[in-house]
């Protein structure tokens, strides 16, 4: 079992913060020239790897812009595979005159709204295209399409952002009533307009209580996180991203998109080539193999995401490197009370110091390379 990611390049304006590989639609884009390309790369990833497709994701950019005929055209080509989950990105501002049902019937079982805020101050400094009103709009559309799952995207840690604009961004959300929210802290990412020029953020200490109110909010709602910045109401959750988290692997299909398969010779990271034009005329991607001294790293700062952890034998089964591998390190977190005893699952305490306990598993990582 395994998912499939299809990434769409394409959006209307690149966002200051965003360091996804997509572009500016200068004039047109080749919608149709793409979607043949993806269909092939698909067929030739699953000849090559036959792999039973649990999920799949269309993410961005902004898939929205696409056709559901697009979609349709894509999905037929996954042979026997009949996926669970089938997410579809869509930003405000781009599905106005859009008819979700239509991408439902395209077989789309799943939409993650890109909301970001509710604030029509807050939108502008993210450079985004639509106001308060499109992305409620949006959203209730989505809503009544027939959807098995809508997702919110939201983000907190904003510039001048309080903590009741925070709260009041997550009370907008929840009375809209999606089944699933995302909501995830600003951060500043290289090679991004943010990282050239840098917005003033509130104090590390002001964004935790932020986070702290936000958690509280949304629980009260009836949201259960699940996952770092994931939270979802009647056990909703996204497959496909749970499958990231749990080390599963995925096909990579689309510019700039990333893959991960297990092989007899061990785990093979894939990705294709970056630009939209070079990927549609076939240039080739990247293939490398993940080395035993970064597996642990790479396998733990996936799942300590998760609030309820793994099963310490999954180390082994997605690995096949023995526990002894990382019991070290283990045994120093849970002694610094950051980890639970006989599950690879962070505390509270632990959960607030997630980039700290992996560095742990780094540090390792990179005395076992010396």
């Amino acid at each position: 079992m395994a998912g499939l990611y299809v990434h769409i390049p394409w959006c209307v304006r690149k966002c200051p913060y965003c360091d996804f590989n997509s572009h500016e639609i200068r004039t047109k884009f080749e919608e149709a020239k793409y979607v043949e390309r993806v269909v092939a790369d698909i067929y030739d990833e699953l000849q090559t790897h036959p792999l039973e497709l649990k999920t799949v994701y269309f993410g961005g950019g902004t898939p929205s812009l696409f056709s559901p005929d697009s979609f349709r055209r894509i999905l037929a080509t996954l042979g026997d595979s009949q996926p669970t989950e089938v997410t579809m990105e869509a930003n405000p501002g781009t599905t106005e005159h859009a008819d979700f049902e239509r991408y439902r019937k395209a077989g789309i079982t799943r939409v993650s709204v890109g909301a970001q805020s509710f604030n029509e101050l807050h939108l502008k400094t993210l450079g985004r295209i639509h106001g308060p009103r499109e992305a409620k709009q949006a959203i209730k559309r989505a809503l009544t399409a027939g959807f098995d799952s809508v997702n919110v995207d939201l983000m907190y840690g904003l510039p001048d952002q309080t903590i009741a604009q925070a709260r009041e961004d997550l009370n907008t959300a929840t009375a809209l009533g999606p089944h699933h929210i995302s909501w995830y802290e600003l951060t500043i990412e290289p090679n991004t307009v943010f990282a050239k020029n840098p917005p003033k953020l509130a104090s590390t200490d002001y964004r935790s209580e932020m986070e702290d109110a936000g958690v509280r909010l949304l629980e009260e709602n009836g949201y259960t996180r699940y996952e770092v910045s994931a939270y979802a109401r009647n056990g909703l959750i996204c497959e496909h991203n749970l499958n990231y988290w749990t080390f599963g692997d995925y096909i990579g299909v689309g510019a700039g998109a990333h893959g991960k398969r297990t092989t007899k010779n061990g785990i093979i990271r894939t990705a294709k080539a970056r630009m939209p034009e070079s990927y549609m005329n076939g240039i080739g991607g990247t293939c490398s193999q993940i080395t035993d001294s970064d597996l642990p790293v790479e396998f733990m700062m996936n799942v300590l995401r998760l609030s309820r952890g793994v099963d310490e034998c999954l180390f082994n089964r997605r690995t096949e490197l023995p526990f002894d591998t990382i019991q070290a390190t283990v045994d120093r977190l849970r002694s610094w009370d950051l980890m639970h005893p006989n599950r690879l699952q962070l505390t509270t305490r632990g959960l607030r110091q997630l980039n700290g306990v992996v560095a742990e598993f780094l540090s390792s990582s990179e005395i076992s390379n010396q």
